[in-house]
Order: structure tokens, then C-alpha cells, then sequence
């Protein structure tokens, strides 16, 4: 195997670990103890390292070791900030891009879904490539690498405030439907602003589970 694709092999299973929170958030996680559980050689791990920290999903510390990073309250609203301004903006200026065909196929999923059909996939993989079919429409790689990251961040959270109610799903699911609709008629002011109330929603409701049962920093 070529030492890139180690580098990215060893890249991938740690930050699939902090992403599903096997490594907690706050926690040291010890470079010996990676090299065992992925199964790579000090390099690969190390360049995963250092990949993670420029992504802000680990922190260096000096004489400290490796600490998997926190989400504070102050993240989460940059976060969210960052989203309202870039997802919004990616609809009303390349949701034309997308075929009408994709937004019929939502549609029809979003009902089946309110009707309680089984589909191929889960509610979080419908909810992040919904999202993800905007950012990638504007073919835009600044704005593709930051929705990546916060795309990873989004995951933890989803992780660390638990699961959502089936209310909040279906509620989501009537938001994107507002979406969608608005995208089927070419109203790409409505699609837009729809996307800012359900970002809006989203945040608060991310607040809401986050608060039950944690100690969040400011």
C-alpha cells in the first residue's frame, strides 16, 4: 500500500472515532494507543494529527499530550452563523443548477417519509445530503471546504445532544419540504429565505437538547 494512502487510511479512523464520540470531547487520546487501534505506524498517525488539528477537531497541548476539542456555545453559534450566511446564499444563486428531477426525488421522499414509509436511508443521511446537494452546486472549493468542516462538527453534535424527537424530525422534514417546494416553482427568494427560517430552527432546537443534561463553556 503507498504511504499516502496510510496517511489517509490512518486520517479517515480517527476521525471517524472523534466524530461518533468514541473519543470523547475534553478527553486525551494517546498517540501509542492510536498507532494500536488503527493500526498504523507513527507517520500515518502523526500526519492524521496534525490534519485533525487544522480541521479543530483536536488540540496540541505542550507537555499535555492530545485532546480531542470541545464544542462551546460560542462554536456552535459560529457554526450556525457561518451556515446562515453560505446556505441561503448557495440557494439563491446556484439552486438552479440542480435539476428539477432532484427536487421532485425530495419531495417524494419527504412525503413518504410524513406517511411513515420505510426508506433506503436514514433521516440524518437524507438531512445531510439534502444540505449538501446546495454547497455543491455553487462548485465553489472555498465553500466546499468550509461546509466540510463544518460538516464534521455538525455530526458530533447530532452525537453529543442525543437523539431528536420524532416531533423535531418531522418538523425538519416540513422545512425542507418548504424548500423544496419553493425550488420546484423556481421562487429562489422563497427557497432561500425558507432555508434561513430552518437554520434558525435548527439552532434553537440544537440549544434545546444540548441544555438538557450538559455543562456547556461560553
Amino acid at each position: 500500500m503507498q504511504k499516502e494512502s496510510l496517511k489517509q487510511q490512518a486520517y479517515n479512523a480517527i476521525k471517524a472515532k472523534i466524530l461518533n464520540c468514541e473519543y470523547a470531547p475534553n478527553t486525551f487520546i494517546n498517540e501509542e494507543l492510536l498507532r494500536e487501534e488503527v493500526s498504523a505506524s507513527r507517520t500515518p498517525v502523526r500526519d492524521a494529527i496534525s490534519r485533525l488539528e487544522q480541521e479543530g477537531l483536536v488540540k496540541i497541548l505542550p507537555k499535555k499530550g492530545i485532546m480531542v476539542s470541545d464544542l462551546s456555545l460560542s462554536q456552535i453559534n459560529m457554526i450556525y452563523e457561518t451556515r446562515m450566511m453560505l446556505e441561503p446564499y448557495a440557494i439563491l444563486h446556484y439552486g438552479n443548477r440542480i435539476e428539477q428531477d432532484v427536487y421532485m426525488k425530495y419531495y417524494q421522499d419527504y412525503q413518504a417519509y410524513l406517511k411513515g414509509a420505510d426508506l433506503p436511508y436514514s433521516y440524518d443521511d437524507m438531512d445531510d445530503l439534502f444540505h449538501q446537494m446546495f454547497i455543491d452546486a455553487t462548485s465553489n472549493v472555498y465553500f466546499l471546504k468550509t461546509y466540510e468542516l463544518i460538516n464534521s462538527q455538525i455530526k458530533r453534535m447530532r452525537i453529543m445532544s442525543g437523539e431528536c424527537s420524532e416531533k423535531r424530525r418531522k418538523e425538519t422534514i416540513q422545512e425542507h419540504l418548504k424548500i423544496t417546494k419553493c425550488a420546484l416553482k423556481q421562487d429562489w427568494d422563497g427557497a432561500a429565505e425558507a432555508m434561513k427560517e430552518h437554520l434558525h430552527f435548527s439552532k434553537n432546537a440544537i440549544f434545546e437538547l444540548l441544555f438538557k443534561g450538559n455543562d456547556w463553556s461560553l
